[in-house]
């Protein structure tokens, strides 16, 4: 995924903020607290949360996706996205149950206000096909 398509994904979840960070970074946040990471340089990778098993299911057996520096303690893998071999729809998914593991810790009302612990973003409407 490019820059712009984890832009795009990043700001489609409930009251999601962007800001750059470090200089080099787009974080994306709710409520303060940041669920996706990407670069802004070309060719640059993205990171996002994960629980415990599938952080050590995707550093240990998927290429391109190694966990993410200074931020692995706390279970954030990196995607290289030149290595990486997850599909979009594989990528995009993981970035969700980053949001939702953010939220999940935010406290009730602020969930509430977000629609639930289970917040998401809209599913893409289903193409019709002719």
């Amino acid at each position: 995924m490019t820059v712009d398509q984890v832009r795009e994904v990043g700001l489609s979840y409930s009251g999601t903020t962007e800001e750059v960070l470090w200089g080099i970074n787009l974080v994306f946040k709710v409520a303060g607290k940041i669920f996706l990471i990407t670069d802004l340089e070309p060719g640059g990778g993205y990171a996002f949360k994960r629980e415990e098993e599938t952080f050590y299911e995707l550093t240990e057996q998927q290429p391109g996706i190694i966990p993410a520096p200074y931020m692995a303690r706390n279970k954030w893998v990196k995607i290289n996205p030149a290595e990486c071999r997850l599909s979009k729809d594989e990528t995009e998914e993981l970035i969700d149950g980053s949001y939702r593991l953010v939220v999940a810790k935010l406290p009730k009302k602020t969930q509430k206000e977000l629609g639930g612990s289970k917040a998401s973003r809209p599913k893409a409407r289903a193409r019709k096909t002719k």
